[in-house]
């Protein structure tokens, strides 16, 4: 499974209601992300077997608008997502710690003076 940012938002998207089933504009919202973005990223997940993807059963005439496509997580694609989305979470979390950028920018100011300490 490629695993873009993009990826990994329509994948949050479907956490937060892993049983439910979720149509394409929902996702949108859900995820940020554009229709052109969104779909390719749909019928990958679906190919690879992470979600099933259904069409509603309505009379688009008496309902006044499209049928919809509506997906939702497969066991294995629960399982998996939420395993890479845990890798990625782990990967992308801050260092312990982290310095301030006024320590950053204090320390390459003192670099760059002669006679500080670390020059």
């Amino acid at each position: 499974m490629r695993s873009s940012i993009a990826t990994l938002q329509v994948l949050r998207s479907f956490f937060d209601d892993p049983a439910g089933a979720r149509y394409g504009a929902e996702l949108m919202t859900a995820s940020g992300l554009r229709a052109g973005t969104l779909y390719p990223i749909l019928n990958r997940l679906e190919l690879d077997g992470w979600i099933l993807g259904r069409w509603e059963d309505i009379d688009e005439s008496a309902e006044g608008r499209r049928r919809r496509r509506y997906y939702r997580l497969t066991g294995a694609g629960e399982r998996q997502g939420r395993a890479l989305l845990t890798q990625y979470a782990t990967l992308l979390m801050p260092p312990p710690n982290p310095l301030t950028a006024v320590e950053i920018t204090g320390r390459a100011r003192d670099a760059a003076r002669p006679g500080t300490v670390g020059s």
